[in-house]
């Protein structure tokens, strides 16, 4: 999430009453989780296990739990709570807004766009030229559509992302501040739920098909020309690259790559990144051809069993 205007360290340390290590002027620009940063961004670590990946990361200021040596050119946020804080910033650079209307008035409609009866435009939405938006279908705020976008009835885009803090007294939500991005000629099925990134954007690239009651994560990036079959479950943070076919009942896990023009057969589960140009099949997901074998193999074991008995 970018900022609309450059705020300063003292700035920022003044919403979240907090301690800061660093210039009074130091330029803060956005904030953003540590996947996706860049320079200007606030980046917020909670645990040692993290705080060099942090440090080193693109994010110019830091929000920690702990004053460490800070890292030429950045500046830090001292925090006794940093993901309650990175919520409070949260709230106050996007806070959540009541909409006046099913389609809100601050929404951007292009032309020969049809909205079907019943559907949901949120504040700041923007909907390119020549697209169909099916009956109950849910636009969260500022999402982003192109044009020649075709989305089925049912379909939710801008959910919050499935991010929790297991505290004592019960799981404590990051809050969503991000977006769903769909580029040009992606056609979107029915009853499918794509996640807002937490604080950047979910994006469906151009040319994407997706199939009825796919769930895509927060944070996740679809690459162009990609086919996704139905009931598909696809993690949070996760790059499928360009050309990618997931078929039916696909699972993939947070926090990996797909790589280009991969095919994933149906009901495989996807643990790992995977190379692009290959065919994988199975549960962990692995080359097709692999996978058959084993399979075949595991057959032969009551007969290989028997054999041994006599």
């Amino acid at each position: 999430m970018k900022f609309h205007q450059q705020h300063s360290l003292k700035q920022i340390a003044a919403i979240i009453d907090c301690e800061f290590v660093g210039p009074e002027d130091f330029p803060v620009l956005g904030m953003n989780e540590i996947h996706v940063v860049e320079p200007g961004d606030i980046v917020f670590v909670d645990h040692p296990k993290y705080y060099d990946k942090a440090l080193s990361s693109a994010a110019t200021v830091v929000l920690i739990n702990k004053e460490v040596e800070c890292p030429e050119g950045k500046a830090l946020l001292i925090s006794d709570d940093p993901f309650r804080d990175f919520n409070k910033l949260t709230n106050y650079f996007r806070p959540f807004e009541p909409s006046a209307s099913n389609i809100s008035p601050s929404a951007k409609i292009g032309k020969n766009t049809v909205i079907q009866p019943g559907a949901f435009i949120g504040n700041h939405v923007t909907i390119g030229d020549n697209c169909l938006i099916h009956s109950n279908v849910m636009i969260y705020d500022h999402a982003v559509i192109g044009n020649n976008v075709t989305i089925h009835a049912g379909t939710v885009l801008g959910a919050d992302a499935f991010y929790y803090k297991n505290r004592p007294e019960g799981f404590d939500k990051l809050i969503s501040g991000g977006r769903v991005v769909v580029e040009d000629h992606v056609d979107i099925g029915a009853l499918c739920t794509i996640d807002k990134g937490v604080t950047g954007d979910t994006t469906i690239k151009e040319g994407t098909k997706i199939d009825n009651q796919v769930h895509i994560g927060h944070d996740t990036v679809i690459g162009k020309k990609c086919l996704i079959a139905s009931q598909t479950g696809i993690a949070g943070c996760v790059v499928v690259e360009d050309e990618v076919t997931m078929w039916g009942q696909v699972g993939v896990t947070s926090g990996i790559t797909i790589g280009a023009k991969a095919v994933i057969s149906a009901q495989s589960g996807v643990s790992k990144s995977l190379e692009g140009n290959k065919s994988y099949f199975g549960t962990p997901a692995d080359d097709f051809r692999k996978k058959y074998k084993e399979l075949a193999a595991i057959k032969l074991i009551p007969e290989i069993m028997e054999k041994l008995k006599d």
